[in-house]
């Protein structure tokens, strides 16, 4: 049985068997393939089994329906040929590959793990002790932050300076 693959990002991967002699792709989900992308119409087209022809017939859709980049209005479609909904792509297939006992074969896809476990973090990570002078983590230098002590301690202590000379010296005129 001939199925529609999309292959426009966000959706690709998804399909449709073409198992009845009408099926309607459209945006809306009373659609037999429903697409929901903004630049798919309401009901955008049919797709007919007619023996062992696919045709495609657009539904006067906004956005039109191409086959291999050219506009149709209804067209037969071969497998591997490339239709068009609106800005989403999808290609036809034939049906899924089966085996010589008649099972269908799996596809070759690989499940990939989730994030990182704690036990991976552990493994092979070394632990930071000290920053070496190259390493890109280097400490603030705090050379301003001692310029900024010394100079106050100064001023503070020519403040205490004054006020002591003031107190022993600068007392009342001699009688």
């Amino acid at each position: 049985m001939p199925r529609l693959v999309l292959l426009t990002e966000g959706f690709t991967g998804r399909s449709f068997e073409l198992k009845a002699e009408r099926s309607t792709v459209g945006r809306l989900e009373d659609n037999n393939f429903q697409i929901p992308a903004p630049s798919v119409s309401s009901h955008h087209c049919e797709i007919l089994l007619r023996g062992n022809d696919v045709v495609v017939k657009d539904l006067d859709s906004t956005n039109g329906t191409f086959v291999n980049g050219e506009q149709i209005s209804e067209q037969a479609l071969q497998v591997g040929q490339t239709v068009r909904f609106g800005s989403i792509e999808a290609r036809l297939e034939a049906s899924a590959p089966t085996g010589a006992s008649g099972k269908r074969m799996l596809d070759k896809t690989a499940v990939l793990p989730q994030g990182v476990k704690l036990n991976e973090l552990e493994q092979g990570t070394q632990k930071i002790t000290s920053f070496h002078k190259n390493s890109p983590f280097k400490k603030k230098s705090n050379k301003i932050t001692l310029v900024f002590i010394i100079v106050g301690a100064v001023i503070v202590l020519a403040i205490i300076g004054i006020l002591v000379y003031g107190v022993f010296f600068g007392g009342s005129p001699a009688q």
